[in-house]
């Protein structure tokens, strides 16, 4: 069988030279439209990669609004299309104004079709690398904290903290709020560690019911209770020489608080019905929303344990106290849930730009994780709105700080938004703030960002 040939759309409006192109260009699957309208049904439908298109269409063929018009929508649409624009002989100033648009490439009428489909070619070939390149700088290996994508600071000083504790075997406590990402730096502490080719096990101690937690975490001999059919080891004997994450340590039961207490003591452990007592070699990281010492306060956590767990503290904060890092990371989101989807290339409008930035996050990264996982399901077009990550418009928000504290909050926020925005590009960012590519550089480690 024969390989199915590529789709090329052709918007053209005189049936003669139609008939001309579909026979020049028979190498390609040629789907044709006759005006603005059209062409956006057959372009939603067909997905192509490459589009030639006359500027003179009706209801205006004798101008070019309705082709600047429609080269607006299809880049709108999908921005890696390759539009080819066909214009007349002495129209250079709209060609070159639709280059600036982002079309791949002008000709004039009327054209060689031999030319004009080495550019088609050309154009085909260009679609498919940018697209391969981006599969494969999606599959490339990741670095231990490349989970962490953050432009805010307060992140960076934390992944820097991260890779100076991981190299030793210090008891690591996580704090945050649910959604933070505990349990990717608790990886990243184990990637980075001595310990990363040994297992790293995890287990959630509000997720499991308190009378099984012991046998789960210290295992349990053949007969220690009914059921109990064989020797089973636990969570703890399992990450032997690699790292045990405890999730949810403020969640922990107090009659097993005391044992933990021994085990981080002494480095031993008995199994639940054992009297042999086995020796451990592990690191552990724990994490925790709960405020622990709250807790100590109302007898409900150990002021030892705690000490004992908390030999390195890291607090990462909420989403919505990261400046920047909610665009930027909802910007990765798209990419990665549109390429899971088949979505082809999606981008976020500016509304939901706005929409995100304005938002809160109470439920954190994993909260805009699941919007933009939702929205790019539901989107209609390559462009995703406010509406589709289901936000509300943002309203006003007027600080009360000091005139020159908020000069200076202003300005470094608009440049942790605006990098957040253009995922990362100093240059574009440079453009939108009106200031020079060193003048921004110079503003960024002013306000210590990288």
């Amino acid at each position: 069988m024969s390989e199915k040939k590529r789709t090329l759309l052709i918007v053209e409006d005189d049936p003669a030279l139609q008939k001309q192109m579909r026979w020049a260009f028979d190498t390609y699957e040629t789907v044709v439209a006759d005006d603005r309208e059209e062409a956006l049904t057959r372009f939603r439908r067909f997905e192509p990669a490459v589009v030639t298109m006359d500027f003179g269409l009706p209801p205006d063929p004798d101008g070019t609004s309705e082709g600047f018009k429609l080269l607006e929508q299809l880049l709108t649409l999908a921005p890696d299309t390759k539009v080819i624009v066909l214009t007349g002989q002495h129209d250079r100033d709209n060609a070159v104004r639709a280059i600036g648009m982002g079309a791949y490439d002008f000709f004039a009428k009327p054209f060689e079709p031999d030319l004009l489909l080495l550019t088609i070619d050309r154009a085909f070939r260009l679609h498919d690398l940018q697209q391969e390149n981006r599969r494969l700088s999606t599959q490339r290996s990741a670095s231990p904290l490349a989970g962490v994508l953050s432009i805010s600071p307060e992140m960076q000083r934390i992944c820097r903290t991260i890779e100076k504790v991981a190299t030793t075997n210090a008891t690591t406590m996580l704090l945050g709020e649910s959604g933070t990402g505990k349990e990717v730096l608790a990886r990243a502490l184990h990637d980075l560690s001595p310990r990363k080719d040994q297992r790293f096990v995890a287990i959630n101690c509000a997720a499991i019911p308190e009378n099984l937690l012991e046998s789960e975490l210290f295992g349990y001999e053949k007969g220690a209770f009914t059921g109990a059919a064989k020797q089973t080891l636990g969570k703890i004997e399992t990450a032997n020489r690699g790292t045990l994450f405890l999730d949810e340590i403020g969640d922990l039961p107090s009659s097993l608080q005391a044992k933990l207490l021994r085990f981080l003591q002494q480095r031993i452990i008995e199994r639940v019905g054992g009297r042999d007592e086995i020796p451990i070699d592990v690191r552990v990281i724990c994490a925790t929303h709960q405020d622990l010492k709250a807790r100590i306060v109302d007898g409900r956590f150990r002021e030892d344990l705690y000490y004992r767990l908390a030999e390195i503290v890291i607090v990462i904060p909420p989403l919505r106290e990261r400046q920047g890092d909610a665009a930027l990371l909802a910007h990765a989101f798209v990419q990665r849930f549109a390429l899971e989807q088949n979505r082809g290339v999606m981008t976020l409008r500016q509304d939901a730009l706005d929409a995100i930035d304005s938002h809160r996050w109470p439920g954190n990264v994993r909260e805009l994780e699941n919007c933009i996982k939702r929205a790019v399901i539901m989107a209609d077009g390559a462009q995703i709105t406010a509406a589709d990550i289901g936000l509300a418009p943002p309203g006003s928000d007027l600080g009360s700080l000091n005139l020159r504290q908020v000069r200076e909050d202003a300005e470094k926020g608009a440049i942790v938004r605006v990098l957040g925005r253009v995922d990362g590009n100093v240059l574009k960012a440079a453009e939108i703030l009106g200031v020079s590519r060193p003048t921004l550089y110079d503003l960024m480690h002013r306000y210590g960002l990288k």
